[in-house]
């Protein structure tokens, strides 16, 4: 099975990191942040998704080959063809780590050890809401089942993390006895779920803060996107002292979904100057993968991987964007093997249309520049759509028949 992770372990120039894990092909990097995804366990409980066996390969092979660390790749309670998948996943061999989600029972436990993987993540809901409501338990039973079930699965030789279900609904000083309970059972790890998606980055920031500040366990942060906060919670967690987040490819999840992968890996990157070993070139196909398996398209919006992404239309970006990418762009589209498109529609100006035609290796004076200007933004009202390049030579050829038209009647005229 695979060695525990320790907190206290340090890059060469002093930033958080995690021991090296023997086990897989190649050892874990040190990172500042640790992603864990889930998009083929909660993922997958997005409605009407179901990924094949050959499908959740596939796409465990493209996060490890992302640099994804950590991959929470099924649910082993859920029975034969879920365990025979997980074992196909393991014997990869990928670099990267391979976790199963378990409910707190000695059941689900059992499955896990036939599934081959040398992670689990042992869930237990922590709000009396949850307890009582769907369980009929009280925290006395959540405290003697963590300390049970985790002992079992130490002894078993599994690497162990208690996921807190509902911890935003929970008492923080509930959450703080969890926590040192799970630890002194041999768990290494606790994730503190916002499992209804109701946090905001402040409470979550408080939440994270105070137990961290009362156990020395590693913390986790899984967040759900129902107020549309799910990857503003998950940075505010790891300000808070979480140095592990759990993410989804393109937010894919139950309900509104999750954190997303790509979302929460570049927003560290650039806010925090905080790295995960994410290849951010890699992020567009993968969710590209994920969302053909899914059969999900992803929004042409979607931050980072959108096809829209680095795309421009408006009149003033452009003419800026032409001068200095650096005045509308935030991120280099080449780093995510991409690059920067200008498009023509209703908002366009000048500066657009010239640049258009000029990658046509077509020169227009200003007074034609603006007629033809005036062709693509009615195109674009009456069509919705932006101009294709098809068009924009049609237009430019109709200026020289409407000039040709206005020379003959005037020809005409003087003679007249």
């Amino acid at each position: 099975m695979l060695a525990k992770t320790s907190k206290s372990a340090k890059t060469t120039e002093g930033r958080p990191g995690f021991a090296n894990t023997p086990g897989s092909n190649e050892d874990v990097r040190f990172r500042d942040v640790f992603l864990n995804d889930t998009t083929l366990r909660d993922g997958e409980q997005a409605p009407g998704v179901a990924f094949t066996r050959r499908e959740k390969i596939e796409i465990a092979e493209a996060l490890a080959a992302a640099g994804v660390p950590e991959i929470e790749a099924g649910t082993p309670a859920m029975g034969d063809e879920e365990i025979e998948t997980l074992r196909s996943i393991v014997s990869l061999k990928l670099p990267t780590r391979v976790m199963a989600w378990c409910r707190m029972s000695e059941d689900d436990l059992m499955a896990a050890v036939a599934s081959g993987v040398g992670i689990v993540n042992l869930s237990v809901p922590t709000s009396d809401r949850q307890l009582a409501g769907k369980l009929g338990k009280d925290r006395a039973w959540a405290l003697e089942a963590v300390t049970r079930i985790v002992s079992l699965a130490r002894t078993l030789g599994f690497e162990v993390a208690v996921g807190g279900e509902d911890a935003s609904r929970a008492d923080p000083d509930f959450l703080c006895r969890l926590a040192e309970t799970a630890r002194a059972a041999g768990a290494f790890r606790l994730r503190l779920a916002d499992t209804l998606g109701v946090l905001d980055p402040f409470s979550t920031y408080a939440l994270v803060r105070r137990v961290a500040a009362a156990s020395d366990l590693e913390l986790e942060f899984h967040a759900h996107d129902d107020l549309g906060l799910a990857t503003a919670n998950t940075l505010a967690a790891v300000m808070g002292g979480a140095r592990h987040a759990s993410v989804t490819v393109a937010g894919l999840g139950e309900r509104a979904g999750n954190a997303a992968l790509e979302e929460v890996a570049i927003a560290l990157r650039q806010t925090a100057r905080a790295e995960t070993g994410i290849t951010p070139a890699a992020l567009g196909p993968l969710a590209e993968q994920v969302s053909l398996a899914a059969r999900r398209p992803v929004p042409r919006g979607k931050a980072i991987v959108g096809a829209d992404v680095f795309t421009h239309e408006s009149g003033i970006h452009v003419s800026g964007l032409l001068k200095d990418r650096a005045t509308y762009e935030a991120l280099n589209p080449e780093l995510f093997g991409r690059g920067h498109r200008v498009v023509l529609g209703k908002h366009s100006g000048l500066a657009a249309v010239e640049k258009a035609l000029a990658d046509e290796g077509i020169v227009v004076d200003v007074a034609r520049g603006r007629a033809i200007l005036e062709r693509v933004r009615a195109f674009a009202v009456r069509t919705k759509a932006t101009v294709p390049s098809e068009m924009l030579l049609r237009f430019y050829e109709d200026t020289f028949t409407e000039a040709a038209l206005r020379l003959r009647r005037s020809t005409v005229g003087s003679a007249t």
